[in-house]
């Protein structure tokens, strides 16, 4: 027996739904809901009504009492009406937001010189500014209870508020919170409101960069993990093509996930990778494997009506892209438990770490090693040597006997 015929519009939402993936009875479900809402609401169903909150004030009064809990009634509405809105942006009309940003925080006029202060001289990310709007709110609560101003902080005032920190957090965490202070301090006498210069003193505690050497695998098991990946599916050529592109290049999780349409040139055979922090690009050639890697994956892989420009999105409707190293983390987990590859850690950036202990095995010179990973500092390449095991099995001296 057929369901009841669907309008023009259903129609093509619905083909979008069972190209995406979407089950006949997951539609069928979709529809129901759909089809009472733009009863409730009219024209405006397709329009400015398809958001959250009027999704579930919607909800609330039509599965609500149909019982199960509220949270349970009211999930496949709010899948549904989600799902609505996701297809109508896709065909190109104008719903609004289903979600509306966040407000930004109001900062105080301390914290939005400071900030401005840090973007244009620190060389900071904007990632970077809620941890530090965050620690120096934080420490000027600390003045405020201590009775001191700001422009009267002394020495005695950090290592008060350090000590505390120390109590509750990793020195890690705190050797970063003393970084802040630092700067801010800084900040403080640039802009006249301290006579004297006390960040140099502020003491955080000792942590070691190079006491664990970097978590790497093997290169056969990166082979092996890449082998293992099923590139019949639509989700295994994204993986085969994101993990792909991170052995290959020794890119990290924000740097693949940055990857947009346009920093792949087919004709000049060159790849534009963007450092999250820095901001700053760096071209690459694009190698042939993972050029046709990238290319069966946006042919036969990525979701047609996606609209975000990265490369790598969800195959979840609004195909948004990704944003977190726990995706990326969570698919190398995945692949590798398939290829029966066990280590102790398989985080983000394994395969960043496997690619440079490859490489300084290989005999690449370290400061071309360092532009290509972004690296700063001799210092942060040189720890990769401490795993390149076959070179440094030559500098073993012999065991007298």
């Amino acid at each position: 027996m057929r369901g009841p015929s669907l309008d023009p519009l259903l129609e093509r939402v619905t083909a979008l739904w069972r190209a995406g993936g979407r089950r006949p009875g997951t539609i069928g479900v979709y529809l129901h809901w759909i089809r009472r809402f733009r009863e409730r609401f009219g024209a405006a169903a397709d329009g400015e009504k398809l958001s959250r909150v009027q999704a579930d004030a919607f909800s609330a009064v039509y599965a609500g009492p149909r019982g199960g809990g509220p949270a349970g009634a009211r999930a496949p509405v709010r899948a549904a009406l989600r799902a609505w809105s996701c297809g109508l942006r896709a065909l190109g009309f104008a719903v609004p937001a289903w979600v509306e940003p966040p407000t930004p925080p109001v900062l105080s006029p301390i914290l939005a010189r400071f900030i401005e202060y840090r973007l244009k001289h620190g060389g900071i990310s904007q990632s970077t500014v809620p941890s530090d709007v965050r620690w120096v709110s934080a420490f000027l609560v600390h003045l405020r209870e201590r009775g001191r101003r700001p422009d009267a902080a002394q020495l005695v005032d950090v290592d008060a508020f350090v000590a505390a920190c120390c109590r509750r957090m990793t020195r890690k965490t705190v050797a970063g919170i003393c970084s802040t202070l630092r700067a801010f301090l800084r900040f403080r006498v640039a802009e006249g409101h301290l006579r004297h210069d006390i960040s140099s003193s502020v003491v955080a505690p000792r942590v070691r960069g190079a006491d664990r050497p970097p978590r790497a695998l093997p290169w056969k098991d990166v082979q092996r993990l890449l082998r293992g990946i099923d590139v019949r599916s639509t989700l295994g050529r994204r993986d085969y093509a994101m993990l792909l592109s991170m052995a290959s290049y020794g890119m990290g999780a924000g740097e693949v996930l940055g990857i947009q349409l346009d920093d792949i040139d087919w004709q000049a055979r060159t790849l534009r990778v963007r450092r999250p922090k820095t901001k700053t690009a760096i071209v690459l050639p694009l190698l042939d494997q993972v050029a046709r890697a990238l290319a069966e994956y946006l042919r036969h892989g990525r979701p047609a009506h996606a609209a975000a420009r990265e490369v790598f999105v969800s195959h979840k409707m609004p195909y948004a892209r990704l944003t977190a190293s726990s995706a990326i983390r969570h698919r190398i987990v995945k692949h590798a438990a398939a290829a029966g590859i066990t280590a102790a850690f398989l985080g983000s950036h394994v395969l960043r770490h496997s690619h440079a202990c490859r490489q300084i095995e290989g005999g690449a010179p370290p400061k071309v090693l360092s532009d290509i990973l972004g690296h700063r500092r001799p210092s942060s390449t040189s720890a990769y040597v401490r795993v390149a095991v076959d070179r440094l099995r030559g500098l073993a001296l012999r065991v007298p006997t």
